[in-house]
């Protein structure tokens, strides 16, 4: 058995999830509603404040599939109760980062600014303090999306190895190069 896929998910007080006849679970929480389609070979079981899945024999997809869709599930419903956070730090001189609604302007060391729509669903807010470098924050229910979101905007100047320089997520480490003087 797969160790995550037979680890029931608790489902907590105020969220209340659905599973229609074409395997489409929905999850219904305080902060919104998230729905996920699950595999048909995968059985769902919502019982007494918990979800199971079970999945009909032992191959190898069936067994990938088991513990994928659990974490899913499981992710869904810490979304829609508690939500998830993401935060970018922009490392170099002159680097700054500005927000309109959800229109996302980095100036990132180009000939011209950077402006991205970030999609509806996440909240996007920006902090730039004297003396530290500017930040970027998502905020959503929505785990995936925050996470290909940040991961988009970090591509668009990734941290290089000697001066650190770049977008970079809070608490990132990286792996720092010696330049040319430390081979003399």
């Amino acid at each position: 058995m797969s160790r995550i896929g037979k680890q029931p998910v608790v489902v907590p007080a105020g969220v209340v999830l659905t599973v229609s006849a074409d395997n489409i679970l929905t999850v219904k929480g305080p902060k919104g509603e998230l729905t996920q389609q699950i595999d048909r070979d995968i059985n769902v079981e919502i019982k007494e404040g918990e979800v199971v899945f079970t999945r009909p024999t032992d191959q190898i997809r069936h067994r990938a599939m088991h513990g994928l869709y659990r974490s899913l599930v499981s992710n869904m419903v810490k979304g829609v109760t508690e939500g998830y956070k993401k935060e970018l730090e922009l490392v170099g001189v002159g680097f700054k980062a500005a927000n309109t609604g959800n229109l996302l302007d980095l100036a990132l060391g180009y000939s011209h600014n950077i402006i991205i729509e970030i999609p509806s669903e996440l909240k996007v807010s920006t902090t730039t303090e004297k003396g530290q470098n500017p930040k970027v924050f998502l905020e959503g229910i929505d785990k995936q999306l925050i996470g290909q979101v940040a991961a988009k905007l970090r591509s668009l100047r990734k941290p290089e190895p000697y001066k650190g320089k770049g977008v970079k997520y809070a608490g990132e480490i990286l792996r720092r190069k010696a330049g040319k003087s430390a081979g003399k």
